[in-house]
């Protein structure tokens, strides 16, 4: 379960940050009195309340403790060097290390920016990442903490949202409140080290597991909460068998976040919340994800995909560019990768099973594979029209044993889908 954390992609265009791309706000020369280490404090103190006054100013933190949690957690020590995506392809390194201080500056600022930031990219793939801080505010007060529960945390990133945790819960007995999981020895390692350098008595007493997520760590159980960052293709059966009755599990399911209350060690159930969330996907043995997408099929001589059929269709191609259609589209009929190019007009779809499906605004639809794609596209608008563009907290997830399904309003109505990650 290598992967871990947010994706980036969360509504900020790479390089168009204004924390990274223009100079801070945050002085980072306070006074002739301070040296270089003590001017650094004071620029990282001075960036993290800011980063705190903004995240509260856009309603997260209503909590107090945890904004003294995410007020006092150093963030930039635990991403002392990432990745920023180049407009033109590729990445630049930024480190606090580097010997440049306009760019070490330029790390600082990003560390304490609202934006996800890539921490581990290898031959181009993202493995790893620290979350958006506004997002993890949201889902750490989602998790409805009072003090004295036991966590765990699948994907364990850089650490940052283990020493937030341990933070607001205390330091706990000598193996952790917090136990965090992670497939990557190397990203566990890193969050060993960062959780280390920060030092405190709650951080460390953080656990540090590697291995696989989808199996959880049994040796810290039982948890009253479980906190995923990486994408589910579903509830890993496992978990609930670590959980004590009751206990509250969030989770990246489907470009949304869920939270089921285990029942049993076979049952839970529970809704999404209301924003979009969207993460790089569980890795693992254990794991049921379906493969890589494949390539779109090239087409034949005459504009024809070899295999293909073509139709007509009534659903304009345009609704693929609706967020709330992609969620409820993604719930029918599993993980997909959707494209909508508004220049063109066109829709589209390719699952991993091999069905493709495109489609013009004039309605012409070619379709191939084992599954018709745009059939379901149609089915499921016809669920987002007649019901009016239902939000996402209308829709939740039970687990029941070996089965598995989404629903809309009421886990037992008329609107129930079976999750196709099992």
């Amino acid at each position: 379960m290598a992967q871990s954390d947010q994706e980036p992609g969360t509504g900020q265009e790479p390089g168009t940050d204004p924390d990274v791309d223009a100079e801070p706000d945050a002085d980072p020369d306070p006074g002739p009195d301070l040296g270089t280490a003590g001017r650094h404090r004071s620029a990282a103190a001075a960036l993290r309340s800011r980063m705190v006054r903004r995240i509260a100013a856009g309603g997260g933190l209503t909590d107090p403790a945890w904004r003294a949690a995410f007020a006092e957690v150093p963030r930039h020590l635990f991403v002392p060097r990432y990745f920023r995506p180049l407009p033109g392809g590729g990445h630049d390194l930024l480190s606090a290390a580097d010997p440049d201080p306009r760019r070490r500056l330029r790390w600082l600022a990003g560390a304490y920016a609202d934006r996800p930031v890539a921490t581990h990219v290898v031959d181009g793939e993202l493995l790893s990442s620290s979350s958006q801080p506004s997002l993890m505010a949201l889902m750490c007060q989602a998790l409805d903490i009072t003090g004295g529960e036991r966590v765990l945390e699948i994907g364990a990133g850089t650490g940052y949202n283990a020493a937030l945790l341990a933070h607001r819960l205390g330091a706990g007995p000598r193996t952790g409140a917090v136990t965090t999981v992670d497939l990557d020895e190397r990203i566990t390692a890193a969050a060993r080290a960062h959780l280390a350098a920060y030092g405190t008595p709650a951080a460390r007493s953080v656990t540090v597991v590697t291995g696989d997520g989808a199996r959880g760590h049994r040796a810290g159980a039982p948890y009253d909460r479980v906190i995923v960052t990486c994408e589910l293709p579903s509830l890993p059966v496992a978990l609930l068998g670590q959980c004590r009755p009751g206990a509250r599990i969030l989770a990246p399911f489907a470009t949304g976040l869920v939270a089921p209350t285990v029942r049993s060690a076979t049952a839970a159930e529970g809704r999404f919340l209301s924003t979009p969330a969207f993460f790089v996907p569980l890795r693992g043995p254990s794991t049921t994800a379906a493969g890589p997408v494949p390539e779109e099929p090239a087409e034949a001589d005459g504009g024809a995909d070899r295999g293909s059929t073509v139709r007509g269709t009534g659903t304009p191609p345009r609704v693929i560019g609706n967020d709330l259609f992609r969620f409820l589209l993604t719930l029918v009929a599993g993980p997909l990768d959707l494209t909508w190019s508004p220049g063109s007009g066109t829709a589209r779809l390719l699952a991993a099973d091999g069905s493709a499906a495109r489609t013009t605004p004039d309605g012409l639809t070619r379709i191939s594979g084992p599954r018709d794609l745009w059939a379901l596209v149609e089915s499921a608008h016809t669920v987002f029209r007649d019901l009016g563009h239902p939000a996402r907290t209308r829709f939740g997830l039970t687990v029941d044993g070996p089965r598995q399904w989404t629903w809309l309003d009421d886990p037992a109505g008329p609107y129930r889908w079976p999750v196709r990650g099992l």
